[in-house]
C-alpha cells in the first residue's frame, strides 16, 4: 500500500468561461499559479492544484452520467457556506437541490452537521461548498 493525497485535477471548460473560474477560485482563497490563453492553474494553501483548460472534444458534461459527479470545496466554518451562497447569488447562478441546507443523512452522529450549497458552473460542472463539523460552530 502507498499513501497519497490529491495532487491536481484538470477540468476542461469553454475558455469563454475562464474568468468565472478565476474569480470563483480567488473568492475561495486559491491563488493563480499559471495562466495563458489556453489554461488557468490555481493552487490551494496545501499545494493541491486545479487546471482549467480547453477541451480536445466538444462533448458536454452530464454529472448524472459516467464520470465525476461534482467537485466539493470544504470550508472551515458554517458561515463560509453562507458567504458562498451570497457570492453565487450575486452572480445570478441558481442554487440547486434545495440548498443551502443541512444534510443529517451524511453525518456520522447527531453532534456534527454537513451543511452545503450546490450549483452549476457555466460549463454545467456541479460544484459544492460544504462545511462539516460541530453544529454549534458558526
Amino acid at each position: 500500500m502507498i499513501k497519497s493525497i490529491l495532487g491536481h485535477c484538470q477540468i476542461n471548460i469553454d475558455l469563454q468561461n475562464i474568468q468565472f473560474y478565476k474569480d470563483l477560485m480567488n473568492f475561495m482563497g486559491w491563488k493563480v499559479v499559471y495562466e495563458d490563453h489556453n489554461i488557468l492553474g490555481v493552487e490551494d494553501e496545501h499545494g493541491t492544484s486545479l487546471w482549467f483548460a480547453s477541451p480536445e472534444k466538444k462533448i458536454f458534461n452530464d454529472y448524472d452520467g459516467t464520470g465525476m459527479n461534482h467537485l466539493g470545496f470544504l470550508v472551515p466554518r458554517q458561515a463560509d457556506v453562507d458567504n458562498a451562497v451570497a457570492y453565487i447569488q450575486k452572480l445570478g447562478i441558481p442554487l440547486l437541490f434545495e440548498t443551502p441546507r443541512h444534510r443529517p443523512e451524511f453525518c456520522i452522529n447527531e453532534n456534527v452537521t454537513y451543511y452545503q450549497v450546490m450549483f452549476e458552473s457555466p460549463d454545467r460542472l456541479l460544484l459544492e461548498v460544504v462545511y462539516t463539523g460541530p453544529k454549534s460552530q458558526g
